[in-house]
């Protein structure tokens, strides 16, 4: 019996363990339904070239309980996709729960959805959260009311076993988490700007300065946009 109808969006050149990682977790909560989620059921090549399979299309999918959007270089067209954008709005009117994890934040953001709302990306894109209204908050997972929103990709499986705690319980979120064996310990203490080595941190920063400016222009197009 389908207790939690939870839909992931997938979409070309998205980052693939943004969804993978909590749909692991998910796959494992009981009575849940999860749903891959984009236009067409053909394959997807996320970024690095993996495919994903959708199960769903936009134009079918029934109302959610949990609608997640990952992130990736394939955002900044979502960004600008009426039809993406119409369908997130849909769903979170009346979603239990809506959630992003990395630069989903800037989707839910184009939506209109984190005005005045608390919310998280990879570290990289915080500031962009900005002129999309939304208040940039530090964290793995950051709540703020029925919107909750995830770190930069690994930081997904932490949104969802954040969120099955509070669909089923901390028991049963703390069971996943056993299951799946989730025990970080990473062999090099370098996962975040604060911890990073400072030229590590310069040379990832230098690699990312053409992304961040054609991020920079979608997001204030966007933001001029919803005013």
């Amino acid at each position: 019996m389908t207790q939690f109808r939870i839909g992931l969006l997938a979409f070309p050149a998205m980052t693939q363990l943004d969804l993978t990682g909590p749909l692991q977790v998910f796959a494992s909560l009981p009575g849940a339904e999860v749903r891959v989620i984009w236009k067409t059921l053909d394959p997807i090549q996320t970024h690095g070239g993996l495919r994903l399979i959708p199960d769903t299309i936009l134009a079918e999918c029934p109302m959610l309980d949990v609608i997640c959007v990952p992130g990736g270089s394939g955002v900044l067209d979502l960004m600008d996709d009426p039809e993406v954008l119409s369908f997130i709005r849909q769903q979170a009117e009346q979603a239990r729960f809506v959630g992003s994890i990395c630069t989903g934040a800037l989707v839910l953001g184009a939506a209109g959805l984190l005005r005045g709302r608390r919310a998280t990306t990879h570290w990289a894109w915080t500031d962009l959260l900005v002129p999309l209204g939304a208040i940039p908050t530090e964290g793995r997972v950051v709540r703020d009311g029925k919107f909750m929103t995830g770190g930069g990709v690994t930081a997904g499986i932490d949104f969802a076993l954040t969120m099955v705690a509070e669909l089923a319980g901390r028991d049963v979120a703390e069971s996943i988490q056993l299951g799946i064996e989730y025990a970080p310990a990473p062999p090099f203490d370098s996962g975040s700007p604060g911890t990073a080595r400072p030229e590590i941190l310069a040379a990832v920063r230098e690699r990312m300065a053409a992304t961040r400016v054609q991020r920079e222009a979608v997001v204030a197009k966007v933001a001029a946009l919803l005013g």
